[in-house]
């Protein structure tokens, strides 16, 4: 009988970090690139732990 292993599933992709000259400096709250980078780099740390805890699962 083969050794068949379950799919495996990728690990999340960090977002790309903004070029420092990114921002226009003109305080755009929610539109700026940096403010948008985080939002998305939080959303990432949470789908990355979340990943590692169902690989953890399945080494069980």
């Amino acid at each position: 009988m083969s050794d068949i292993k379950p799919f495996d599933e990728p690990p999340p992709v960090p977002p790309d970090e903004p070029d420092a000259f990114a921002c226009c400096g003109n305080d755009c709250g929610e539109a700026c690139v940096w403010t948008i980078y985080q939002h998305a780099r939080r959303r990432y740390e949470a789908q990355l732990l979340a990943w590692q805890e169902r690989q953890l699962e399945r080494d069980d």
